[in-house]
């Protein structure tokens, strides 16, 4: 067993007690929580919560031992449950989870984690100060090729990244609460930040085409501390749906397609700068070598993060999707809100609204832009 599947092996045996689950919100993702929890070892799920008693009866007649609570305060008050887990409306995730925290559950709540980062940073508080595992529903994190790709950025194969373009655009369904931005950006969110870490800063220009009160078009540009540019474009006007993100290195290049058959290939091409031999100009050289399609397991992302909860509640250890990068993803959405307010100047994570009215002129190249890969002259 090598160190990639110890990290997904389970913790629990038949001689200790059983995780006890509840699942909270039986819309269209609670049921999927409900089948992956009841097929992890280890876990019980004790109850399933919902004030529509409709949605209640197509899982009490699927699973009769699971009992039905309309009530929410009602399962927090319920000792025999030891987590729950939370698949309802984005703006009640913060009460939601708040409310399971003070009540001593332990508590695995659906992206992004709150509304706001001052309500993630305060339900960690909560989790931290009761040893309690907060952990947000980042399920790409889990997927084969996400954790492939990880792998292949780990070992160097890639090289230098130079960029990386990020495209999650479909024709559906327009939501009324939120806009393009919080509705698909968490997923490729939360995937660069597994793999490159924060960036330094995110701008974004989006608009309403059709009407309907919320963007549903975006465009959201990034700059990575080592110089790489990251540009991601989300739609609800695609009139096909794409899921493709391609990056670029100095050694080799992958593209990730969710939706095609072969969903990782790597492109053993590139360009090379040939230093000049005598006075003059550098020479590119450019390589294009194979392709390589990787195998990749067949495991069920969603089932393997609620793996990862459950043996995170067993053990205590942090599991992959965890509070802070769930903290995090929220501050770039923020961050992209922001820029948004302010005409596409760039922002930095955290930064409060109202911050860019004290940036410098962002008509000037030296501006509200920040410069980070400045290119140097030949020679120097």
């Amino acid at each position: 067993m090598d160190g990639a599947e110890r990290i997904w092996h389970r913790v629990t045996s038949q001689t200790q007690p059983p995780v006890n689950v509840a699942v909270v919100g039986l819309g269209y993702w609670g049921p999927n929580l409900v089948r992956n929890l009841w097929e992890t070892e280890g876990v019980q799920v004790a109850a399933v919560c919902d004030p529509n008693r409709r949605a209640l009866a197509p899982i009490a007649r699927r699973y009769p031992s699971i009992r039905a609570i309309e009530r929410y305060e009602d399962l927090l008050a319920d000792e025999g449950v030891d987590a729950v887990a939370i698949a309802t409306p984005v703006h009640t995730h913060f009460a939601m989870a708040r409310a399971a925290l003070l009540a001593g559950k332990h508590v695995f709540v659906e992206k992004p984690m709150a509304a706001r980062s001052e309500e993630c940073l305060e339900l960690i508080g909560l989790a931290d100060e009761r040893s309690l595992v907060l952990m947000p529903g980042h399920t790409f994190l889990y997927s084969p090729p996400v954790r492939r790709i990880k792998q292949l950025l780990d070992d160097g194969e890639l090289g230098e990244l130079f960029f990386a373009t990020f495209s999650r655009v479909n024709l559906g369904i327009h939501q009324s609460d939120v806009s393009v931005v919080r509705d698909l950006g968490p997923h490729d969110f939360s995937m660069l930040l597994y793999w490159l870490g924060k960036p330094v800063f995110v701008r974004a220009i989006g608009r309403d085409a059709v009407g309907s009160g919320q963007l549903d078009v975006a465009f959201v540009d990034m700059g990575l501390q080592n110089g790489a540019l990251v540009h991601m474009e989300f739609s609800w006007l695609a009139p096909t749906k794409l899921r493709r993100t391609v990056l670029v290195g100095s050694g080799k290049m992958v593209v990730y397609e969710d939706t095609s058959p072969e969903q990782v290939r790597v492109f053993d091409r590139g360009v090379d700068v040939i230093e000049p031999q005598s006075f003059g100009e550098y020479q590119l050289s450019y390589r294009s070598g194979d392709v390589l399609s990787p195998r990749l397991a067949a495991d069920e992302p969603l089932r393997l993060e609620m793996q990862d909860f459950v043996e995170c509640v067993a053990s205590g250890r942090t599991p992959l999707s965890s509070a802070a990068l769930g903290r995090d993803v929220v501050q770039m959405i923020e961050a992209a809100e922001n820029s948004l307010t302010f005409n596409g100047s760039p922002c930095g994570l955290g930064a409060r609204p109202g911050d860019q009215r004290r940036a410098g002129d962002r008509r000037r190249s030296d501006g509200g832009m920040p410069v980070i890969g400045r290119l140097a002259a030949p020679g120097r």
